[in-house]
């Protein structure tokens, strides 16, 4: 088949994909009910489990729809009657707090910088003094408001040591950053097949301790469609999702997974980090800021602060960028004007090289740098 055209996508997700995941989508028709397009599926979860966990301990779950379907069936599903402690670092930490609060579920908001590794004494303490029994914490991995990649292990171990089933989303961290679910105390994760898995957007999944999706059963059900135990139970006894699988989409992610396996969960983050090496060393020359010290940083997304010069206009410069095919994307911190910049994906250092060169252009032309600079 011919290549595709090829746009380089630095927003945080869909990420560029390879030819070879986009054209696996060309398949013969299939019903979703037919044996063998079971044990695809069936292929396709234990794969995704094996990354972060033992087979026969965790499994999972999977789901149409973007990566929030799992985290609101997730935190739908798991969370009974005790409380579930937030930690709300940026958009996605707010937007779980939004979603416990759409279905009524007890839960308390711990603050924190978006710029800065989580207090994990003012953490702890918050857990001590809450006057509500709390089963759960939920915490964000990799915050793309900023780029800050939060210590879950850190985290994990203090859920430990006060019995609390943690659930982490690991939308924008997960087949990069290496996680272990039993290492780390994740009770439950959730992710999606459209960032560092490099596969198509349209299936979210839950990974999760057997034992835990079994204990669900009890929990009185809140969501029909996004109900996790009968998502579970109904894959574990017929080898189907219960609703209609987006079926191309799933031949995409065996691909995806496949060639993950070829590079290699290490190399791949090894390469992402490649990139934000170039791409952090590019800014530092065009006197351009970011906000998440190199510590406490993923190396897959970066917040820059818009420069200071009265012909910078955001829409403009993505509009410069998109029509030489590339994708930036807009910040999501209301009080500081920023703009975002992931290195996921298909791409490499090469291809970070070739936006700095633009970014140069750009920023001459706006007078913000002299020309030669």
């Amino acid at each position: 088949m011919p290549p595709v055209r090829r746009n380089i996508l630095l927003n945080p997700g869909p990420a560029t994909t390879t030819d070879s995941v986009k054209y696996a989508q060309v398949v013969p028709d299939i019903c979703p009910r037919e044996k063998e397009f079971g044990q695809l599926m069936e292929y396709v979860a234990a794969e995704l489990t094996r990354l972060v966990a033992d087979t026969d301990r965790y499994a999972a779950v999977l789901f149409s729809g973007s990566g929030t379907a799992a985290v609101e069936s997730i935190i739908s599903s798991a969370v009974g009657d005790d409380e579930v402690v937030i930690i709300n670092n940026g958009a996605y930490g707010k937007r779980m707090c939004d979603i416990a609060r759409t279905y009524g579920i007890k839960f308390r908001e711990f603050k924190s910088s978006p710029y800065e590794a989580v207090n994990l004494s003012d953490l702890e303490q918050f857990i001590r003094t809450s006057s509500d029994s709390i089963s759960h914490l939920a915490v964000v991995h990799h915050e793309t408001t900023t780029g800050l990649l939060n210590d879950i292990e850190a985290i994990g171990q203090l859920c430990s040591k006060y019995r609390i089933i943690m659930i982490v989303d690991a939308m924008s961290s997960f087949a990069a950053v290496p996680i272990s679910m039993k290492s780390m105390h994740i009770g439950y994760l959730a992710a999606s097949s459209n960032k560092n898995l490099q596969g198509m957007a349209g299936i979210s999944f839950c990974i999760a301790n057997k034992e835990l999706l079994e204990d669900l059963r009890q929990v009185k059900p809140r969501s029909y469609y996004l109900n996790l135990y009968d998502q579970y139970d109904y894959f574990s006894s017929n080898g189907q999702m219960r609703f209609t699988p987006p079926v191309q989409t799933i031949y995409a992610l065996k691909q995806a997974i496949e060639e993950l396996r070829r590079e290699g969960v290490a190399q791949r983050y090894e390469r992402y980090c490649k990139s934000w090496e170039t791409l952090i060393g590019g800014l530092n020359i065009f006197g351009l800021k970011h906000l998440v010290k190199e510590s406490d940083h993923s190396k897959l997304l970066t917040t820059i602060v818009e420069p200071d010069c009265e012909l910078y206009d955001f829409n403009e410069m993505h509009d410069f960028f998109y029509e030489r095919g590339f994708t930036i994307y807009p910040g999501k911190l209301g009080e500081l004007k920023t703009f975002r910049i992931a290195n996921i994906g298909d791409i490499t250092s090469k291809d970070i090289e070739a936006f700095l060169e633009l970014l140069r252009d750009y920023l001459v032309s706006i007078n913000f740098l002299k020309k030669g600079e």
